[in-house]
This record gives structure tokens, C-alpha cells and sequence, in this order.
């Protein structure tokens, strides 16, 4: 054997877009409230593109209620909240 080869070297060097954890905090409080109430019952977190994206679902099986994603510019950062494919609001 030669040595060990270190991944991260051959891995595109893109900047990824996360939530941070006061983000993510008032998201999970929104969604703990609802899911209380019996409204939603599943979320998923996708962090690919360069965007992260927050979905809820009504059930495992259907298409997200609702998504909130996230991304980011040089310039700016953009949150979207998106309802069956279309925007319901945008916040910079």
C-alpha cells in the first residue's frame, strides 16, 4: 500500500448553504406547534444545489405541504417560502 488518499482533495470545492442553528430553531418551533395541532405529521432538510431547503409534509406519501429554502449569494441571502410550486413570499 502507498498511503491513505484524502477525498475531500478530489471533491468540487463548492460552498454549501446550510441553516444555521437560530434558523433552524424557529422552523422546528413553527413545525412542533403544528404538528401538536395534527397538521402536519413529516418534514425532510435538503441541502444540495446551493440551496438548503426545509419541507413539510401532511404525510410521508404526498408532496410537501409547504418548503422553505434558503440560498445564498455573494451579495445576499434569500429565504422562499413555496407552496406547491409556487412562491408565496420571499425575504432578503
Amino acid at each position: 500500500m502507498t498511503g491513505l488518499i484524502n477525498l475531500a482533495d478530489f471533491r468540487p470545492n463548492r460552498h454549501r448553504v446550510t441553516f444555521n442553528k437560530a434558523e433552524l430553531q424557529e422552523i422546528l418551533n413553527i413545525y412542533s406547534r403544528r404538528v401538536a395541532k395534527g397538521e402536519w405529521r413529516d418534514y425532510a432538510i435538503d441541502m444540495s444545489g446551493g440551496a438548503a431547503m426545509f419541507s413539510i409534509f401532511r404525510s410521508s406519501y404526498e408532496l410537501p405541504l409547504y418548503s422553505i429554502v434558503k440560498h445564498a449569494s455573494a451579495r445576499q441571502i434569500d429565504f422562499v417560502l413555496m407552496s406547491r410550486g409556487q412562491k408565496l413570499r420571499q425575504e432578503r
